[in-house]
C-alpha cells in the first residue's frame, strides 16, 4: 500500500483568522508534518478559487488525503468534502481544523499563542486524517406523507405548501381548532390588516384540502423510525361530538346552562359554555365538551346539549382514539407561550385591576372579543383617557429572558395606534430600545410619532396605585427613569398594557425528546445551523418552523413554514435521502448482551436481538454521537470516522512541539 500524500490548506478567512494567526507561517510549518506533500495558504478557502485549488492539487500531486484549516466544520465541512468528491477522492478522506473559533477568535491579542495553537490543531488534523477510511453514504427511501405538528400560521403554511404539491399531510393540533395565537389577534402590524381576514381563508383551506388529514384536539404520544420511515402514534381525544353527524349549528352551546371562564382564547376576559367552539371561525367547526365543567360528568344530569341536538351528534360515552400513521418527514411548528407577567410583581399584574397583558388587549380590541372591540377598563364601561404601554416585559432581562422577543416593539406600536383610534386617549410608550427592523416597520414607527404617541426611553421600575399628588389620585402610576432627560418620572395613567415577551412552550423539552430535537439555553428548539440551515434539525427528517425555533413575527413564521415545506418537497421529489455514513457498529461476535448501550442511546437506535442475545445498531436511526462507544464496557462498539486509532493519532498530533524548527523533531505516525 502506497504512503499517504496529504495536502494542507490554511485559510486567512479575510481578517477573521489572519488578524491573530500568522497564516503563512502555519502553512510553511505544515510542510514539516509527516506525509504532507503540499501546503498552501489562501485568502478564502471556501471561495471557488480555494475549492478549485484543492481539486487541481489532488489531480496534479496525487493527493490521497486533504486537511483544511479554517472555520468551524458546521460551516464548511460539507463544502470541502464536495470539493474532494468532485476530483474523485472519497470525501471522508478529508479533515478540517478549526483555527478560527478555536485559535484566532479566542486569542485575539496573543499572535504568537494563536499561531502556535493553530499549528497544533493542523498537526492534530494531519496525524488523524491518514487514519481515515473511505466511507459510503447511506440511501433511504422517503415516504411522501408528512406530519405537521402544530396548527398555527407556520404549521398551516407548511401543510398547505406540501399538500398543494400533491402530497398527503397529517396535521396534529392539541387545541380543538387550528389558528394558534394569530386567531386571537385583531390587526397585524405594520399594515393593520385584519388578522382573521388573512388567517381564516388559510384555515378553511386546511380543513377542506383533499390532501390534508386534520387531527385537532389530538397529541403525538410516540415517534419511532427514521427519516423517510417514521411511525407516529397519535391520541385523538374524544370531543364527545360525532363529527360525521354534527353540522356546527350552535344549538348545543347556545342552550348549555354552564358558563366557564375562557382562559385560552379570551385570555380570561370572557366566558364560554361547557360545550363550546373556541371561536366563530374555528376549523373544524365542531364543538367539544369540557368534561371537567360539564354537569353530566359531575352529577349524571342535565344532558341539555343532547336534547337540543337535531342530528343526535352528542356522544357522552365516546373514548379517545389511537391512530398510527406512517410519514417520511415531520415539521414541528408548536409555537410559543407568553411570558407570565405575574412573575414581575412590581408591575402589578393580577393585583392592580387595570393592568392588562398584550393578549388581553388583543381580545379587547377584537370585534369578536368579549367587549365587541371596545377598549374599556376592567369595569367593562369606563373608557381610558391615558394609557401606558410597557415594552420588553419579561424580555431582554437577565432575571427572566435575556433574548429579544422580536415582536414587542411593533405590537406596542400597534396597540398605541389602536388605543388612539378607538378612544382618542393619550398614549405613553415606555421602551428600552426601539427595534423596528423589518420591511415597513420603521415607517410605522414614524407614523406613530406623527399620531402623537409619547415615547419615553427607560426601563419601568414599578407600577403602583399609591398617589403622591392630587393628579395621581385614582390612577395607576408608572415610575421609570427617563434616560433621554436623565431623571426619574412618575406618569399617572388609567390603563397599563404589558407587552409580554415570547417564551418556549412549557413542554418544549419533552416534545423535543419525543422527536429527537434538542433545546437551547433559552428553551427554543435548536436548528442544524443558525445561518445556513435554520429549519432543519440534527435529526434527519425533522424540521422546525415558526416561533418554536425562536421568537419571530408572522411574516418570518410564514417564511420558515414555507422553507421547511420546500426542504421536504425536495426530498420527496428525489424519492431518497442520502445519510451520513458516520454511524456506530457492534462486533456481535464479542457482544456480551449487557444492554448498557440500549439504555444509553438517545436516539433509540440500538435493538437487542433476543435470539442471539446481542445488541445491534439500526444505522438509519444512529446519529454517530458516540454515546454507546464510550459506554460499552467491552469496547466492542466502533464509531465510524471516530475510531480509537483516529482519536489517539489526533491526540498525538496535538502534542507535538510546535516551536521546533527541525523537520525531524516531528515524529512520523
Amino acid at each position: 500500500m502506497s504512503e499517504p500524500r496529504v495536502g494542507v490548506y490554511v485559510c486567512h478567512c479575510g481578517h477573521n483568522i489572519a488578524s491573530a494567526v500568522d497564516v503563512e507561517h502555519v502553512a510553511e510549518w505544515a510542510y514539516k508534518l509527516p506525509f504532507v506533500t503540499i501546503a498552501r495558504d489562501n485568502k478564502f478557502m471556501c471561495a471557488s478559487t480555494g475549492q478549485e485549488q484543492i481539486e487541481q492539487d489532488v489531480k496534479e500531486h496525487d493527493l490521497t488525503h486533504v486537511v483544511v484549516a479554517s472555520c468551524s466544520p458546521h460551516m464548511h465541512e460539507k463544502t470541502f468534502r464536495n470539493a474532494c468528491a468532485r476530483c474523485g477522492m472519497n470525501p471522508y478522506l478529508f479533515e478540517m481544523a478549526n483555527i478560527r473559533e478555536h485559535a484566532s477568535w479566542v486569542h485575539p491579542n496573543d499572535r504568537d499563542g494563536a499561531t502556535n495553537k493553530a499549528k497544533a490543531l493542523v498537526s492534530a488534523a494531519v496525524h488523524r486524517v491518514i487514519h481515515h477510511q473511505p466511507l459510503e453514504p447511506m440511501q433511504v427511501n422517503i415516504r411522501p406523507e408528512t406530519l405537521v405538528v402544530g396548527g398555527g400560521i407556520a404549521g398551516i403554511q407548511a401543510a398547505l405548501e406540501i399538500a398543494d404539491a400533491g402530497h398527503h399531510v397529517y396535521m396534529v393540533e392539541r387545541e380543538p381548532s387550528i389558528g394558534g395565537h394569530m386567531a386571537m389577534f385583531d390587526k397585524t402590524f405594520p399594515t393593520l390588516d385584519c388578522s382573521a381576514c388573512i388567517l381564516t381563508p388559510k384555515m378553511f383551506d386546511v380543513g377542506s384540502h383533499p390532501h390534508i388529514t386534520l387531527l385537532t384536539y389530538s397529541e403525538v404520544e410516540q415517534v419511532d423510525g427514521y427519516v423517510g420511515n417514521f411511525s407516529v402514534r397519535v391520541r385523538k381525544k374524544a370531543r364527545r361530538v360525532d363529527e360525521d353527524l354534527c353540522t356546527g349549528c350552535g344549538s348545543c352551546w347556545e342552550k348549555c346552562p354552564i358558563k366557564v371562564l375562557d382562559t385560552v382564547f379570551e385570555a380570561g376576559l370572557g366566558y364560554r359554555k361547557a360545550i363550546y367552539r373556541p371561536f366563530p371561525q374555528a376549523v373544524p367547526k365542531y364543538p367539544v365538551i369540557d368534561t371537567e365543567n360539564c354537569t353530566y360528568y359531575k352529577t349524571g344530569k342535565c344532558r341539555m346539549c343532547e336534547k337540543v341536538c337535531q342530528t343526535n351528534a352528542i356522544r357522552f360515552d365516546a373514548e379517545d382514539e389511537i391512530l398510527n400513521i406512517e410519514v417520511g418527514n415531520i415539521v414541528l411548528a408548536t409555537g410559543y407561550k407568553l411570558f407570565d407577567c405575574r412573575r414581575i410583581p412590581q408591575y402589578g399584574y393580577g393585583r392592580l385591576e387595570n393592568v392588562f397583558t398584550s393578549l388581553e388587549f388583543e381580545r379587547l380590541t377584537n370585534a369578536a372579543g368579549p367587549t365587541d372591540g371596545k377598549v374599556v377598563l376592567r369595569d367593562g364601561e369606563t373608557v381610558p383617557e391615558t394609557v401606558a404601554i410597557i415594552h420588553c416585559v419579561g424580555s431582554r432581562d437577565k432575571h427572566y429572558n435575556s433574548h429579544c422577543s422580536a415582536i414587542c416593539c411593533m405590537s406596542s406600536l400597534k396597540f398605541a395606534h389602536l388605543v388612539k383610534e378607538k378612544t382618542g386617549a393619550k398614549v405613553y410608550n415606555f421602551y428600552i430600545d426601539m427595534r423596528p427592523i423589518s420591511k415597513g416597520y420603521e415607517e410605522f414607527y414614524h407614523r406613530l410619532l406623527h399620531e402623537g404617541t409619547t415615547f419615553i426611553r427607560g426601563k419601568v421600575s414599578e407600577i403602583t396605585d399609591a398617589a403622591h399628588s392630587p393628579e395621581e389620585e385614582g390612577k395607576l402610576v408608572v415610575i421609570c427613569e427617563d434616560t433621554l432627560v436623565g431623571k426619574q418620572r412618575r406618569v399617572p395613567v388609567d390603563m397599563v398594557l404589558l407587552a409580554a415577551g415570547l417564551e418556549p412552550r412549557a413542554d418544549s423539552s419533552e416534545v423535543g425528546h419525543l422527536f429527537g430535537v434538542s433545546c437551547g439555553d433559552t428553551g427554543f428548539f435548536i436548528e442544524r445551523h443558525p445561518k445556513l440551515d435554520p429549519v432543519a434539525t440534527m435529526t434527519e427528517g425533522v424540521f422546525i418552523a415558526g416561533a418554536c425555533q425562536g421568537a419571530k413575527d408572522i411574516p418570518d413564521s410564514v417564511a420558515q413554514g414555507a422553507a421547511a415545506a420546500a426542504r421536504i418537497l425536495s426530498t420527496i421529489s428525489k424519492g431518497q435521502v442520502i445519510l451520513e455514513p458516520i454511524r456506530a457498529s457492534i462486533d456481535e461476535s464479542r457482544c456480551s448482551g449487557c444492554r448498557i448501550c440500549n439504555n444509553m442511546c438517545p436516539y433509540n437506535a440500538i435493538d437487542f436481538v433476543e435470539d442471539l442475545a446481542v445488541s445491534r445498531v439500526n444505522p438509519a436511526l444512529c446519529k454517530g454521537c458516540g454515546t454507546c462507544v464510550a459506554a460499552c464496557p467491552s469496547q466492542i462498539i466502533t464509531g465510524a470516522h471516530f475510531t480509537f486509532d483516529q482519536l489517539m493519532a489526533e491526540i498525538d498530533g496535538i502534542m507535538v512541539d510546535v516551536t521546533a524548527d527541525d523537520p525531524f523533531a516531528v515524529e512520523a505516525v
